[in-house]
């Protein structure tokens, strides 16, 4: 009799525990396996992009095999793509990625909220859809696009005598103009994640306290939406900041640009034998990029934590 109330409570504990989530402990990966699955990407990753850093790295710290004395360590190419043009050029490009990304991360919140909040399915999905496919709409055919439109004989500007109001596209400011077709769609896409987070209680508390709507965007969803904003500002100024086709189809040279210098430096344009001091401009945009990365990610990890 015992032994059958010490299976019955055996069982009703088993059953019980599996209830609970206390039954027996789940298998776990080993972690060779996890290696194992990994490897795959992080091979990709080391040949794609570590070899290539590799190499520019290393011919951004030597003189060429050409110069008198072949290859040899040197500080003159990190030292020479820190002054003159090549300086100039970094800071245009840091300057026209930062305020392009600040314009469309401000217009682009605002779009992504109606879509939100859209009752209409079909405008959600056409905007979104839309979105997808402008972000990643650029290089030559861009850059055709806003010549035929807004460019001195373009369309809109021969119809509405543009040119004798003092507009340029062939300028910082219209470059600007051109970066915006893709980096507010990028905007949308990145900001309508953090936007569905957002929950309706939040709202609605604020409302029975008595704040009104542009109270409650200023003291509750601002601030849970600020880390993903940030990162979505990031975001653009990486994707600007390494935008090379359409500023060399549109622009070329007339408006400083470091990708502009690198192919310049790389190609003969200017000065013959500059190819390492074209690699010493890549490492100096690699390590701009390395800080937006730092920035990046622990913002997205605040993020997840208010809109998980």
């Amino acid at each position: 009799m015992s032994a059958i109330q010490t299976a019955g409570s055996d069982s009703r504990t088993r059953s019980y525990g599996s209830k609970a989530g206390l039954g027996p402990p789940r298998r776990r990966v080993p972690r060779v396996a996890g290696w194992l699955g990994a490897a795959p990407l992080l091979v990709f990753a080391t040949v794609v992009f570590g070899l290539v850093l590799g190499t520019m790295v290393a011919g951004a710290f030597t003189t060429p095999d050409s110069a008198p004395g072949g290859a040899r360590l040197t500080g003159a190419n990190m030292s020479a793509s820190l002054h003159g043009p090549y300086l100039t050029a970094l800071i245009g490009s840091v300057k026209l990625s930062a305020i392009s990304a600040l314009i469309a991360t401000v217009v682009g919140l605002p779009i992504a909220h109606v879509v939100v909040t859209s009752r209409f399915r079909t405008l959600r999905e056409a905007v979104l859809s839309a979105s997808g496919v402008l972000a990643n709409f650029g290089g030559v055919p861009l850059a055709f696009a806003f010549v035929a439109t807004l460019g001195n004989a373009g369309v809109l500007t021969s119809r509405f005598h543009l040119l004798g109001h003092g507009w340029n596209l062939y300028s910082f400011w219209g470059l600007t103009l051109v970066y915006l077709y893709f980096l507010i769609p990028l905007m949308v896409l990145t900001l309508t994640p953090a936007l569905e987070g957002l929950r309706r209680q939040w709202r609605e508390a604020a409302r029975n306290n008595g704040a009104n709507a542009f109270q409650y965007w200023m003291h509750v969803a601002l601030p849970i939406l600020m880390p993903s904003l940030l990162g979505g500002y990031v975001l653009l100024f990486g994707s600007a900041f390494s935008a090379y086709a359409t500023a060399a189809a549109m622009v070329g040279s007339s408006v400083p640009l470091v990708t502009m210098q690198i192919a310049d430096a790389l190609s003969g344009n200017v000065l013959v034998g500059q190819g390492n001091v074209a690699l010493a401009l890549g490492v100096d945009m690699v390590l701009v990029a390395g800080l937006i990365v730092a920035i990046q990610l622990p913002l997205q990890r605040r993020s997840a934590r208010w809109l998980a």
